[in-house]
């Protein structure tokens, strides 16, 4: 388990929705902190946002540097990962147990999104589209999908109508957009429908795709009032 406790920042009181918001590799959980007040989510929506902190390991492609990692990376090639497997399963339980505690706490799990950069965007579609029951949606951003055979062997057929925003940088020189086409091409294989958007940007957010997410949240909870 992580270290220590996530991050919270909630919208409004008695939150009615809830985003666990999953970092990249050597960040923690206050990386997306800020971009809160940029969504422009509407003043009625009442949200729980929840930032964890990847546990420390030691990460191979990085020499070995102890860093917060969802999973071990042993290689960067430009078109695939070599990946720990075992690190992938251990963090979508804790991602699992987020999502419970959620539950536990008033918010329906079809009122919660998934969110994640990077490494966490990979965490975030393995644990969304296995979930035993569905979500309300999952935001991949400058990902990819390191293990498509687990993914597409322990999909679980709850999740076929669950909303995907799944946004890349064109000039992404960390994860290629091929890496985030290939992820979304799967996805597709699924029979999904994920909403895909590039930006001229580097391995990063900017103000456009904010906005963009605030727009794809704003809808997707209007669908569950």
């Amino acid at each position: 388990m992580p270290d220590s406790a996530p991050i919270e920042v909630q919208t409004g009181p008695h939150p009615r929705f809830s985003v666990i918001w999953l970092h990249g590799l050597g960040a923690d959980g206050s990386d997306f902190e800020p971009v809160v007040p940029e969504l422009a989510l509407p003043e009625t929506a009442a949200v729980r946002f929840i930032f964890p902190h990847a546990p420390y390991r030691p990460v191979t492609c990085n020499g070995g540097y102890v860093m917060r990692a969802w999973y071990d990376i042993v290689s960067l090639e430009a078109g695939s990962r070599e990946i720990d497997a075992a690190g992938l399963l251990e963090s979508r339980e804790i991602v699992r147990q987020l999502i419970q505690r959620e539950a536990d706490r008033g918010v329906p799990m079809e009122r919660i999104v998934l969110a994640g950069f990077s490494q966490g965007g990979a965490v975030a579609y393995l644990t969304g589209l296995t979930h035993p029951s569905p979500l309300a949606g999952i935001i991949a951003l400058s990902t990819y999908i390191p293990s498509p055979g687990l993914l597409i062997s322990e999909f679980h057929q709850a999740n076929r109508q669950m909303p995907i925003f799944a946004a890349h940088g064109t000039d992404d020189d960390v994860v290629s957009l091929d890496l985030g086409q290939q992820a979304v091409a799967v996805v597709r294989q699924l029979g999904l429908n994920p909403e895909w958007r590039t930006y001229g940007m580097p391995h990063s957010v900017n103000m456009e795709e904010i906005a963009d997410i605030g727009d794809w949240l704003t809808r997707v909870w209007a669908r569950e009032g």
